[in-house]
């Protein structure tokens, strides 16, 4: 996450966050009982040393806009308490924000209580948002991962940093909406196992390798639903900054159907 990156995650933030009833306002929003949510930081794989700046724009966020509170997942210990079926009844969404931890990594898998548990939370009409090394989270098997086939593709390889401008695949989705036709960013480009453009609503793509310019396909945002839950996956820009909260108000709410 490099502080280049820092609008991006703001903007698809407060798209997740904005639909919390039918007939979505930000007015509304701002009025409705504020969305708890829990911030996942646990890592048992690569650790990022940008978590503790994810950490603290989040709550930032949480305090500047009033649309939602956060309580934080640091510890192996701490998720056994607060991530059980029971505890998350707790939450209305989830933040992965940088976890690791799969097949062959150091720590091997996160130590979810009951993965199966999580998913069918998030199916049951709660939220999930993936920051970046979410999705080297549970990767590495075969067939994907249950928790991979959730958020919609695992983390393959990275080569260097480059500059790449991300098309922006819908401009009207609340996600999308301030950041104009393309968005320009610098970052580490996770290169993805399992995607199915057909499964997801894409957001913002590149059209091109970041680093060998070859023509294709390669996504860096999308949305889905899962179940009756909402979830979003923003892997380039793991800095947020406090302003604009629509994407992760989105995925907390059940309004503005259709476009995922």
């Amino acid at each position: 996450m490099k502080t280049s990156n820092i609008a991006i995650i703001n903007v698809l933030l407060t798209g997740v966050l904005a639909f919390s009833a039918p007939g979505f306002s930000t007015k509304a929003v701002a009025a409705a009982k504020p969305k708890k949510v829990l911030v996942v930081t646990v890592t048992h794989g690569f650790r990022h040393s940008s978590i503790p700046t994810a950490e603290k724009v989040l709550g930032e966020l949480a305090e500047k806009s009033g649309a939602f509170t956060v309580d934080y997942v640091r510890t192996d210990e701490e998720m056994a308490q607060k991530m059980t079926a029971a505890a998350l009844k707790n939450y209305d969404g989830v933040i992965f924000a940088n976890t690791t931890g799969g097949k062959g990594q150091k720590g091997g898998d996160l130590p979810l209580p009951d993965k199966q548990a999580f998913l069918d939370w998030i199916k049951s009409g709660k939220a999930f948002i993936g920051m970046h090394s979410a999705t080297d989270t549970f990767r590495g098997y075969t067939p994907l991962d249950p928790y991979v086939e959730m958020i919609g593709a695992e983390f393959k390889t990275h080569h260097d940093q480059a500059e790449v401008d991300c098309i922006n695949q819908d401009p009207k989705h609340p996600a999308c909406h301030d950041l104009g036709p393309t968005f320009h960013l610098k970052d580490e480009i996770y290169l993805m196992n399992g995607f199915d453009r057909s499964k997801v609503h894409t957001l913002l793509m590149l059209d091109k390798h970041p680093n060998d310019k070859t023509p294709g396909e390669y996504p860096i945002a999308w949305c889905k639903e899962y179940g009756k839950g909402r979830r979003l996956d923003r892997r380039h820009a793991g800095e947020v900054q406090a302003g604009k909260l629509r994407g992760g108000k989105r995925a907390l709410s059940k309004a503005y159907p259709g476009r995922d």
